[in-house]
C-alpha cells in the first residue's frame, strides 16, 4: 500500500495549487480519503476529506470556499485544489486513506503518504 503526493511548491499570496495523491496496492475509492497539513511547531490537522461515496466531506473552517477535496476512481487518486492561498497555509500536506470522516471531523486514517510541501509567500 502507497500513497504518493505531489503538487506542493511556491506560490504568492492569492495563488492557486492542485495537490494529487496517487494511490497503489488498493482501490481508493472504497475508502475515505483525506488530506491533513502540519505547519512549523504546529499540531497536525485535519484540512479536508471525503467519504467513498463522495457525498460526505468535510473541511476545516480556515478552508472553507477556498479548498475542494475531489477524486477519480478510475485514476485511483484523490486531489486537493487549494485557490486564495494564504501565507498561514504553509505547511507540509498529507494525504491519507481509510479513515472516518463525518461533516464536523475526519480522522483515524491507516494509510499515509509522504508529505508534501506547499509555501505561500506573503
Amino acid at each position: 500500500v502507497q500513497l504518493q503526493a505531489s503538487g506542493g511548491g511556491l506560490v504568492q499570496t492569492g495563488g492557486s495549487l492542485r495537490l494529487s495523491c496517487a494511490a497503489s496496492g488498493f482501490t481508493l475509492g472504497l475508502h475515505t480519503v483525506g488530506w491533513f497539513r502540519q505547519a512549523p511547531g504546529k499540531e497536525r490537522e485535519g484540512v479536508s476529506c471525503m467519504g467513498s461515496s463522495g457525498i460526505m466531506t468535510y473541511y476545516t473552517d480556515s478552508v472553507k470556499g477556498r479548498f475542494t477535496i475531489s477524486r477519480d476512481n478510475a485514476k485511483n487518486t484523490v486531489y486537493l485544489q487549494m485557490n486564495s492561498l494564504k501565507p498561514e497555509d504553509t505547511a507540509i500536506y498529507y494525504c491519507a486513506a481509510a479513515g472516518v470522516v463525518t461533516p464536523g471531523r475526519c480522522g483515524g486514517m491507516s494509510y499515509w503518504g509522504k508529505g508534501t510541501q506547499v509555501t505561500v509567500s506573503s
